[in-house]
C-alpha cells in the first residue's frame, strides 16, 4: 500500500524540512541507537525510498536531525546570562552550570547511541561549528567570563577558555558515563550543591591560601 502523503507536504513544508523533523521526533523519543531509515519513513508517512531523493544518505539525515534536537532543546531552556557587570560572577557561573546540565541531559541520550556511528558524529561536527570556536555553550560562557575579565571581575591572569571547558566539561562528565551504563537521563541524579561547588572550586582553586 503507498503511504498516504504527509501532512507536513500538504502544508508547504519542504519534504526534506519535514524528513529531518520526523527523525529529530524519534531522537528525542528513543535516542539514536537502532535508529532506521525504515523507522524514519514511517514516522514521516513516506516510503523508504524517499529520502535518497533529499540526502546523500542516512548518515547526512541524522546528523541533520542532531543538530534539530540541539537546537530545539536550547530554545526550551532559560536564556544564559550575557551581559558581563550584572548579577554576580557566582550566581552566572551557577546558570551556566544549570544550563549545561539541563541541556546535556536532554542531548546526550541520542549521541550515547551514536558511538559506534563516527560519521554521523562527524557529519553532526561539521554542520554545528568551526572547530576553533568549539561547541557553542563553552563559547559562550568563554565570551561572557572574557568580557566579565576586561571589566575587571575576572582576574587578568584567568584563563577564560580553561575555566569554560573545565565547567562545560565536568556537566558532560557528569551525565555521559551513565549513559553508557544504560541509566535512563530521568534516572540520573546530579549531587547536592553540584553548582555551588563546581563554581566555587573554578573561582577560588584547590591551592591552600597564600599559595
Amino acid at each position: 500500500m503507498t503511504p498516504r502523503k504527509p501532512a507536513a507536504a500538504r502544508e508547504g513544508e519542504p519534504l526534506s524540512a519535514h524528513l529531518v523533523a520526523a527523525a529529530e521526533r524519534l531522537l528525542a523519543r528513543h535516542g539514536a541507537a537502532g535508529l532506521t531509515v525504515r523507522a524514519i519513513a514511517r514516522e514521516a508517512q513516506v516510503a523508504d525510498g524517499v529520502l535518497y531523493n533529499h540526502f546523500a544518505d542516512k548518515e547526512e539525515l541524522i546528523a541533520l536531525a542532531l543538530r534539530a534536537h540541539v537546537r530545539s532543546v536550547e530554545r526550551s531552556l532559560p536564556p544564559l546570562p550575557t551581559a558581563a557587570g550584572s548579577g554576580t560572577l557566582e550566581d552566572n557561573l551557577r546558570s551556566y552550570v544549570g544550563y549545561g546540565l539541563a541541556l546535556h541531559l536532554a542531548i546526550l541520550p541520542a549521541f550515547a547511541g551514536l558511538v559506534a556511528h563516527p560519521k554521523i558524529l562527524h557529519r553532526f561536527a561539521e554542520l554545528s561549528m568551526p572547530v576553533e570556536q568549539g561547541p557553542p555553550l563553552r563559547a559562550a560562557l568563554t565570551a561572557y567570563l572574557r568580557a566579565e575579565q576586561a571589566l575587571g571581575r575576572l582576574s587578568p591572569e584567568a584563563d577564560p577558555d580553561a575555566a569554560a571547558t573545565m565547567i562545560v566539561g565536568a556537566c558532560h562528565e557528569l551525565i555521559l558515563p551513565h549513559l553508557f551504563h544504560g541509566t535512563p537521563a530521568a534516572e540520573i541524579a546530579v549531587p547536592p550543591d553540584f553548582a555551588g561547588k563546581l563554581v566555587a572550586t573554578c573561582l577560588r582553586g584547590i591551592a591552600p591560601p597564600g599559595v
